[in-house]
């Protein structure tokens, strides 16, 4: 960077507080996360795109509250926008947890086909619910993370599930298994762990080792249960209120970066994975493929049980077929006998 660039960034970015327009993000993602590193290259090109009349300012680490605090005060114009799983775009739009559909995906690839089959119809969801969707932002695969190993669906009978607090993605998942979580904010987790509430949790490995969860766990099971859906919302009101450029420069920012941040997130959740196993935990895999059907099976079931309260069938329906399609084309494109990418359950 050269000197005169270097003082004019530094001018931008000590501009009076009252020249700027100023959007108070909150996430769960704690400081230092890939999460929070990329907001903060966000934030700094946003600065220098708008000349200083735009920036970001952070509450990270669930210092706002839970994703149903976030999105409450978000409304009432305490927070202007934030970075948040399936959770908390469930509080703006239902419809959009479709993309959380238990064992609806095998593989990034499946992910990313049904989500540009269904981009459009799901934005208009959240903008109908007062938000504007900057970047899709994955959180990654979930995977469980318990004390006792899993091979099979009657080995989740015997754990102490948690489950997020008002999520129903994730209790529809757990009672077609019939496993009765123990629902809890996901901020009384850790202590839940350490006294022995649950003995069973599901996350990202990213995710997991941000939250420290992994130190209470030994076993990881291989499956995913679902790819946790993300995004970085912005309340359309306070996004109407910006200057017309300040606006575009904005969502085209978000754009960039939250495909960069998945990008990111799927590369270090595969590393995660590996780290996780380094540390010391087991990953387990299904006692036999009569388990993953099962597996499947169930899945099916709990995503049928969600239609009319989450979302409506039509949709269910475009995202299964989406998938199907691809699975059909790859396979075409493997040929006979030929393992394809995605083609096994997701490990990261």
């Amino acid at each position: 960077m050269s000197c005169f660039r270097a003082v004019a960034l530094a001018a931008l970015l000590s501009a009076p507080a009252g020249a700027q327009d100023v959007i108070k993000f909150a996430t769960l993602a704690p400081e230092g996360s890939t999460w929070m590193k990329v907001m903060a290259e966000f934030n700094k090109e946003l600065q220098e795109k708008t000349g200083g009349k735009l920036r970001f300012k952070f509450y990270p680490g669930g210092v706002s509250g839970d994703e149903k605090d976030v999105v409450r005060k978000m409304r009432i114009g305490q927070l202007h926008a934030a970075g948040v799983t399936g959770v908390g775009l469930g509080e703006v739009a239902s419809e959009v947890r479709v993309m959380d559909a238990p064992f609806l995906f095998r593989g990034a690839d499946e992910v990313d086909h049904a989500l540009a089959a269904l981009d459009t119809e799901l934005n208009a969801h959240l903008e109908k619910g007062g938000f504007v969707n900057l970047g899709w932002a994955e959180v990654g695969s979930v995977h469980l993370f318990t004390n006792a190993p899993l091979r099979s669906s009657d080995d989740m009978k015997k754990v102490k599930m948690w489950v997020w607090e008002g999520d129903p993605i994730a209790e529809a998942c757990f009672k077609a298994f019939n496993v009765h979580p123990i629902p809890l904010s996901i901020t009384d987790v850790m202590t839940s762990l350490q006294t022995g509430l649950i003995d069973g949790v599901y996350g990202s490995p990213m995710g997991v080792i941000a939250f420290q969860w992994f130190t209470k766990t030994k076993f990881i099971y291989s499956v995913p249960m679902a790819n946790a859906s993300g995004a970085v919302l912005v309340s359309k009101k306070r996004l109407d209120a910006l200057p017309e450029e300040s606006r575009k420069v904005l969502r085209e920012l978000g754009r960039k970066h939250m495909t960069r941040l998945t990008r990111l997130s799927r590369e270090e959740n595969r590393q995660a994975l590996a780290t996780l196993q380094r540390q010391g935990l087991t990953l387990t895999e299904p006692a036999n493929p009569g388990a993953l059907q099962d597996y499947e099976a169930v899945g099916q079931k709990a995503r049928r049980t969600l239609v009319g309260r989450m979302y409506p069938a039509d949709l269910l329906d475009k995202a299964e077929k989406a998938v199907a399609e691809h699975r059909k084309a790859r396979s075409t494109q493997s040929g006979p006998g030929k393992e394809t990418k995605g083609g096994k359950a997701s490990k990261g």
